[in-house]
C-alpha cells in the first residue's frame, strides 16, 4: 500500500554553515570591532549575544540573510526573548525546531480525516505517516497539507509505492 511520511526536519548542515558564515562576517565587520557581538550554535540552539538590543537585531539580520542564502526555511526558528546577560550585555536564544509537535500532528491527522480523501494518517513519533490505496490520493493529501498547514515548514519523505 503506498505511503509517505510528513516530517518537519531542517537541514542542520546548512544551518551550521550559515551560523559559521555569519560569525565570520561579524568578526570582520568594522562596526562590531571591540564589541561582544557573537553567535554560536549548540545542538539545536543558536545563541546570539551583543552589547545592546540594536546590536542584537543586527546580528539576527546577518544570521537570517545567511540562512536565506543557503535556502534554509526560517520558519524552523523559534525566537526566544531578549535576556540580560552579565554586565550590560544582552542575549537571545533561538531554537531550531525539529519534528512535528503533538498538537500539530493531531491537527494534521484531523485535517486529513475530515478531507474525505481515501487515505489514513497515523502519528508515529515526530512524523505523520499517510497511507492510501492510490498514489493520486496521496498526492492530493500532500497538496491539501501544503495548502492548509502553510505556517509549518513541512516536507514529505519516505514515499513508498
Amino acid at each position: 500500500m503506498p505511503s509517505f511520511d510528513t516530517v518537519c526536519d531542517p537541514n542542520m548542515v546548512d544551518v551550521k554553515n550559515a551560523v559559521e558564515n555569519a560569525a565570520k562576517e561579524i568578526g570582520t565587520r568594522f562596526d562590531f570591532k571591540g564589541t561582544s557581538a557573537a553567535l554560536e550554535l549548540r545542538e539545536k540552539e543558536i545563541t546570539l549575544t551583543g552589547d545592546a538590543d540594536f546590536q542584537l537585531q543586527q546580528v539576527l539580520d546577518i544570521l537570517m540573510a545567511k540562512l536565506v542564502k543557503r535556502n534554509v526555511d526560517v520558519r524552523f526558528l523559534d525566537k526566544g526573548d531578549v535576556q540580560k546577560a552579565g554586565g550590560d550585555k544582552v542575549r537571545q536564544i533561538i531554537k531550531v525546531r525539529s519534528g512535528i509537535e503533538s498538537e500539530h500532528a493531531k491537527k494534521l491527522q484531523k485535517l486529513i480525516k475530515d478531507s474525505k480523501l481515501k487515505v489514513q494518517a497515523a502519528i508515529q513519533g515526530d512524523a505523520v505517516r499517510v497511507t492510501g490505496a492510490k498514489r493520486d490520493d496521496l498526492q492530493a493529501a500532500m497538496a491539501l497539507v501544503r495548502k492548509e498547514m502553510a505556517d509549518l515548514p513541512l516536507s514529505f519523505n519516505n514515499f513508498r509505492d
